[in-house]
């Protein structure tokens, strides 16, 4: 008995055959002179290839084009199983015969330049539906898979548990459509920009009004003003990286085209002509927004093509007034602005984050189901930025912590807030903070990486720091930065203004960067920063009066820049749920006081008689980001300790206080890192870093490092504290030594009740997961009147 499947090739067969005899017979008959033996055997040859089922090229049907998607569990935006869609039906790659290149032509169909590699056996999961694809073989400059070579559609022998996956370059092809990306078509306008009414406003930045210019091929064209409107402007200051548009002095404009035509024409009459025509004539006209358009290309207009403009007949310039957001606020005061409700989250750059909201006084994300640059700009106008460049999906800037409050969220580009826009309450079932969603939202010009650069480095992220300095005279110059307490608050400013990304390291010494036509003088030193601001000059600083301990140029600041970065946080659960008292006695902690893992109180006492009270607890460390957590130290200076026998990679990796209610410590412990190591992972993550036989240590993406209650040193030693209400305030990386994408969630806090006998925890969180009202009454919090916590 013939199976379905078997039928239908038999009848493909049939088919083929039937259609290789009519063109024979075709060929044949007007002049058979004119065929070769030659010919005879490659038709013949191609029906012997289809008839034995023989590996071929097999295109799909001309009305449909085969898509392709990443999809599985855990993975990043640029990375995970590959699926394709084929006859309406999405299904999985077999990893049979699997390749780089078949990863690069996959890569390319979804946008990215290339593959940096590729996986079997299902590392993100098992997929669903069928195994379209066996035996791929593609050469690698396909422009589609259906060009490639394999055992046929849906010809193959491999299960689910074959998912073949790919990792992708995390970098984009120019103009690719995609629709959570902004892109312009070479022929349509490129850029926008606000040329200032009067000549000494260009030194102001930014500009936020002026006669709007248009890009088009390279040169900058003018806007007729005939039917313009305040949904153009929005769409244009959008562009421009401001949240709204304001009325414009029509009056004022007339008035400086008038008197600046009679200027013109009162120099001379013969270039009269010739600059009247070059200010009557325009490329872009007739212009319609509807005003939510993220891109002024998306709206509709008339386009001069060629090399010709025409006559804007009755009207002049289009111009057009902005609003900045309040980071941008010409001479705004700094008063505290009010708490508002969607924030984002460990972006590298001004604007850019992984998108949070506020429900019930806690953050949470976004799920990124139908994530669009409409919705995204909801959000980015609400913050005080323009409209968005770009919907990130897939977690693309860190998983988030917390709940998951929307799904599917379709905004029309008017709303408000996010919480105004459409949505679907999130189920666990459909959703995972695999699935954060993120954006990048235009931002104004303001020309911060004019006044710094980085040089000698091997590559464009790293170098050292130079700043544009005016001397005595009044010219300017390039001069070095100096190395005294530079460290990566600092280094992240640093990249932030350049636009390359996050810090991976903030150099003191760079010895071994050579700029021979760098700069070569000390002009800033005593740098400070906290990390949040918009330019190195924002930072404290020693001003003019330069004080350096050490002078010469090695000893200059430098930075080392990455396009990931990791993201530590705390299980601030698991504390709560694992918090206990032990009186220890003195006798078993000679390796703990040896380690100054008890407090100070403790060298005193009468070794070995007696004991330490001590509040134990567990903790998981996790790694949220997008790159591994590795020490900062080489394994050349770890420090090796006898008594418990482990390598200590960082000096201190976490601290551990118990606070009054007003902030004051009083008990303390610090944990240096014991070795950082891959205690767990998550669903198909794979363990990289393990401390046994001096391997390397870090924390992996997805996974998590583990410290159990029962082990030395993960404590607090209570022992001089009264009884009373308290905060335990537990810090992950408190000095900053390993660079993170946010720092403001290393921090966890719980409230605890200590009655000199036992400990109650609870309200644990992570710092920034309250809102500020939250967290105010948290730390005002007045203690319990009994045991029962609520």
């Amino acid at each position: 008995m013939q199976t379905e499947r078997e039928r239908e090739t038999a009848a493909a067969v049939r088919q083929t055959t039937l259609s290789l005899a009519q063109s024979l017979a075709a060929l044949l008959r007007p002049g058979c002179e004119m065929w070769s033996l030659r010919d005879t055997m490659m038709l013949l040859g191609i029906w012997v290839l289809v008839a034995c089922g023989q590996r071929t090229t097999q295109a799909p049907p001309q009305w449909e084009k085969v898509a392709v998607r990443l999809s599985g569990y855990p993975r990043k935006h640029n990375e995970g199983r590959v699926e394709v869609r084929y006859e309406g039906e999405w299904g999985t790659i077999c990893d049979d015969d699997f390749k780089l290149e078949n990863a690069v032509v996959l890569c390319r169909m979804m946008g990215f330049t290339t593959a940096t590699g590729w996986t079997h056996s299902a590392k993100y999961g098992k997929g669903a539906g069928r195994v379209w694809l066996d035996n791929l073989d593609c050469r690698g400059t396909e422009k589609d898979v259906s060009q490639c070579k394999s055992l046929g559609w849906g010809q193959t022998d491999c299960t689910h548990e074959e998912d073949a996956g790919v990792v992708c370059k995390d970098e984009r092809i120019p103009g690719f459509v995609d629709s959570n990306v902004i892109s312009v078509q070479s022929e349509q306008i490129e850029e926008v920009r606000l040329r200032p009414a009067v000549p000494n406003a260009k030194r102001r930045l930014p500009v936020t009004e002026g006669f709007v210019e248009v890009k088009y091929k390279g040169h900058w064209e003018k806007i007729c003003d005939n039917g313009w409107n305040h949904r153009n402007s929005r769409v244009i200051c959008g562009m421009l990286g401001f949240p709204a548009e304001r009325k414009t002095n029509k009056k004022f404009y007339k008035r400086l085209r008038r008197r600046r035509a009679s200027i013109k024409r009162a120099r001379s009459s013969a270039p009269r002509m010739v600059s009247e025509r070059r200010q009557s004539t325009y490329r872009v006209h007739s212009v319609a927004c509807a005003g939510t358009e993220a891109h002024f290309s998306l709206c509709q207009f008339e386009l001069v093509k060629g090399n010709g403009t025409a006559r804007c007949q009755g009207g002049m310039p289009a111009a057009v007034s902005c609003v900045p957001g309040p980071l941008f606020s010409k001479g705004r005061k700094q008063m505290k602005q009010p708490e508002l409700s969607v924030r984002l989250k460990a972006g590298a750059r001004v604007g850019e984050g992984r998108v949070e909201i506020l429900k019930d006084n806690e953050w949470g994300t976004v799920c990124d189901d139908r994530w669009n640059v409409l919705s995204a700009s909801v959000v980015c106008r609400e913050l005080g930025f323009g409209s968005a460049k770009e919907a990130l999906t897939g977690a693309r800037m860190g998983k988030g912590i917390g709940p998951i409050y929307l799904n599917e969220v379709m905004c029309n580009g008017f709303e408000k807030s996010i919480w105004d826009c459409a949505a679907k309450n999130f189920t666990e079932d459909n959703c995972k903070h695999t699935e954060d969603a993120a954006t990048r939202c235009n931002v104004p010009y303001m020309g911060f990486e004019t006044t710094i650069r980085i040089s000698g480095g091997r590559t464009g992220f790293e170098g050292r720091v130079e700043v544009l300095t005016t001397v005595a005279n009044g010219t300017q110059q390039w001069g070095l930065v100096c190395g005294d307490s530079w460290g990566t608050l600092e280094a992240m400013v640093v990249c932030r203004q350049l636009g390359i990304g996050y810090a991976n390291h903030g150099v003191q010494e760079t010895w071994y960067w050579d700029a021979d036509t760098g700069a070569k003088e000390m002009v800033l030193s005593g740098v400070k920063c906290t990390g949040n601001e918009m330019t190195l000059s924002q930072c404290q600083n020693h001003g003019h009066n330069v004080k350096c301990k050490k002078t010469g140029t090695r000893f200059a600041a430098g930075v080392i820049c990455s396009e990931t970065s990791s993201d530590l946080i705390l299980d601030a659960r698991l504390v709560q749920q694992t918090a206990y008292l032990e009186d220890r006695p003195l006798h078993m902690l000679y390796c703990a006081a040896e380690e100054n893992c008890l407090s100070s109180s403790a060298q005193n006492a009468n070794w070995p008689y007696g004991h330490r009270r001590l509040l134990r607890f567990s903790s998981e460390i996790h790694n949220i980001g997008r790159a591994d957590f590795r020490p900062k130290a080489g394994r050349h200076s770890w420090v090796w300790h006898e008594c418990h026998g482990h390598y200590h990679s960082m000096d201190i990796f976490t601290h551990y206080d118990i606070l009054t209610l007003n902030g004051s410590k009083v008990a303390e412990g610090h944990k240096a890192s014991f070795c950082l190591e891959d205690s767990d992972c998550g669903d198909n993550v794979a363990k990289r870093y393990e401390c046994a036989n001096f391997g390397e240590q870090g924390i992996t993406v997805g996974c998590w490092d583990s410290y159990r209650h029962d082990i030395d040193c993960q404590w607090i030693d209570i022992t001089d504290v009264k009884p009373g209400n308290y905060i335990l305030q537990v810090v992950i990386n408190p000095n900053h030594e390993v660079s993170e994408s946010d720092f403001t969630n290393n921090a966890m806090k719980c409230n605890c009740k200590y009655d000199g006998h036992r400990i109650w925890m609870h309200n644990c969180h992570i710092g920034d997961a309250f809102s500020e009202e939250a967290e105010r009454k948290f730390e005002k919090y007045p203690g319990q009147l009994n045991n029962l916590i609520p």
